[in-house]
């Protein structure tokens, strides 16, 4: 029996002045970004837009999240492509993972 992904779900802000540029690259990941997220055990994974709002979901199912995660911050072209999104962003949630834009949110509910 396979164990169930994590669920993970995290907001931030865009930057109005920065939106369409956001939106504009989104529209064309760049596949070495998409291929270090599967290396790196994120499937399923989501980002919508609500007016300068973004949400992002996606699933984890791998072994140890934290490693991972700090496998896709230490790939040069994920850093490269922060470099054009993160000055898109702004923190808008209380800061729980300190000096981080994008900020983990408490999931509720979840209906299977």
């Amino acid at each position: 029996m396979t164990r169930a992904p994590e669920r993970h779900a995290l907001v931030v802000g865009v930057r109005p002045e920065k939106r369409e540029e956001y939106l504009a690259l989104h529209r064309a990941v760049w596949p070495g970004v998409e291929q270090k997220l599967r290396e790196s055990n994120i499937r399923n994974y989501s980002i919508f837009v609500f007016g300068d709002i973004l949400f992002a979901y996606y699933e984890y199912v791998g072994d140890d999240h934290d490693a991972d995660l700090q496998r896709i911050a230490d790939d040069p072209v994920s850093q490269e492509w922060w470099t054009l999104t993160d000055p898109c962003q702004v923190r808008i949630a209380e800061e729980r993972e300190p000096g981080a834009l994008w900020q983990h949110i408490d999931e509720v509910w979840h209906l299977e």
